[in-house]
């Protein structure tokens, strides 16, 4: 699925997302809603990540969904 369709469909994806990122709150997934560079900040910011690391993550999440 491309960023597109994650941001379009995120009220779905959104459980998914807190499924695979257990610490990350639930305003913090409304804030992303469904953007990549916003989850990528939430996702360096929540877990310490590189930037590098953390966009391999939402990428990964994105071929998954």
């Amino acid at each position: 699925m491309n960023w597109d369709q994650i941001e379009g469909n995120w009220k779905q994806l959104k459980g998914q997302a807190q499924e695979r990122w257990g610490e990350l709150t639930n305003d913090e997934l409304d804030q992303a809603k469904g953007q990549r560079s916003q989850l990528v900040g939430k996702l360096q910011e929540r877990y310490g990540w590189a930037r590098e690391e953390a966009e391999r993550e939402a990428d990964e999440f994105a071929r998954r969904v």
